[in-house]
């Protein structure tokens, strides 16, 4: 279980460095092609940056609210999981998080907020209905891992580099394409229009492809803490299993898939799910979670 854990903390944080790469190319060919130097490299980190604190600082509220999540909940509501989530905070060492239900019958659940003092967890009433003991306590373990990992924040920073990559190519692109016929050397115009193409195209889709990337390497890492944490890796490997025989959850939002524990719009088909799913494949997930 350590050995998961250190290695998925050390390819996340390779994906990350690959995506500082891939901006400061961008920033270095558009301080060639606009000849502005590195000036709108730094606008567009500022800009991203304040575009994403603001989304920070509201994300929790809203993926609640889209979820259709009602609560708080207390004690008096549902002890069994109130206490389910109080005894495992104490386990992790960490405050407790803010409990609601999504009136649902799918299977799923997940965690959001900004750092362990403002989090939330919350579970579905199928989830809550249909799993036995030993199985909801692994999802919740699963989700205060998310909380104690501080993977939120790491998302966060992740949606910053996304769209930051998205401004520089998209500002590269129009810039090559209004100017690049205007300037005296009609040829270097040319060129920055072709190179703000092919960055305006493939840049994108390679930092979505990233920010997926390091969303299903930190679902393995909430995995095998959630293992760590219970000390029972059989407990989430069953949950996760019935969890895949469920059925998609009807008010969902794309936006904030990634935040469940398992992909609430249902599973692509396996060719694709590797690439453009927000989780890895969950037969992948139990496989390691029984090779514990």
């Amino acid at each position: 279980m350590y050995e998961q854990i250190a290695s998925n903390k050390r390819k996340t944080w390779m994906l990350i460095i690959l995506f500082i790469i891939i901006i400061t190319v961008i920033g270095y060919v558009a301080g060639i092609i606009t000849e502005t130097g590195q000036s709108f490299l730094i606008f567009a980190l500022v800009f991203s940056i304040i575009i994403t604190l603001i989304s920070y600082f509201s994300a929790d509220r809203v993926a609640l609210s889209v979820s259709g999540a009602k609560g708080p909940l207390a004690k008096s509501d549902n002890a069994y999981v109130y206490r389910l989530v109080e005894n495992l905070s104490i386990t992790a060492g960490l405050p407790m998080p803010k409990v609601y239900i999504i009136p649902s019958p799918a299977l799923n659940a997940f965690a959001t907020g900004r750092d362990p003092e403002h989090a939330s967890i919350a579970l579905t009433a199928g989830i809550i209905e249909k799993l036995a003991n030993e199985e909801l306590e692994a999802v919740i373990a699963h989700e205060l891992s998310h909380i104690k990992n501080y993977d939120i924040r790491l998302m966060t920073l992740v949606v910053v580099l996304v769209g930051t990559v998205v401004l520089l190519s998209d500002y590269l692109f129009r810039w090559g394409f209004i100017f690049g016929g205007r300037r005296r050397d009609n040829q270097s115009g040319g060129v920055g229009l072709i190179i703000g193409l092919v960055l305006l195209i493939l840049s994108p889709i390679i930092a979505q492809l990233i920010k997926l990337a390091v969303s299903r390497k930190r679902e393995y890492l909430a995995d095998a803490s959630a293992a760590l944490m219970t000390r029972y890796p059989e407990g989430l490997a069953s949950a996760l299993e019935k969890i895949s025989q469920g059925q998609p959850m009807q008010k969902v939002s794309k936006a904030t898939a990634h935040l469940y524990i398992a992909n609430p719009l249902g599973s692509l088909k396996k060719g694709a799910s590797r690439l453009f799913s927000t989780h890895p494949p969950i037969e992948e997930r139990i496989k390691a979670l029984r090779n514990m």
